[in-house]
């Protein structure tokens, strides 16, 4: 069985918006450790810090499993 996960905000877990890359590898590279970092830190929450932010447990997880280089759509521009 399959699932999709409509991807998270960025900024549901650090209070702010995280900017796609448009400067370049470098700063493409450092959105892709603030997304991995932030992704481990959404599997770390519990259930109730989740409930806290309107996330469920299947949601984060899924969430937290994807890969590095699924990224939201607005950043494949």
């Amino acid at each position: 069985m399959s699932h999709t996960a409509t991807p998270l905000a960025p900024s549901a877990l650090s209070g702010r918006q995280i900017a796609p890359a448009r400067g370049g590898i470098v700063a493409r590279v450092l959105d892709l450790v603030a997304l991995r970092r932030q992704r481990r830190a959404l599997a770390d929450l519990d259930a109730a810090l989740l409930k806290d932010i309107g996330v469920s447990p299947d949601e984060a997880r899924l969430e937290a499993a994807r890969r590095l280089w699924d990224v939201p759509q607005g950043w494949r521009t």
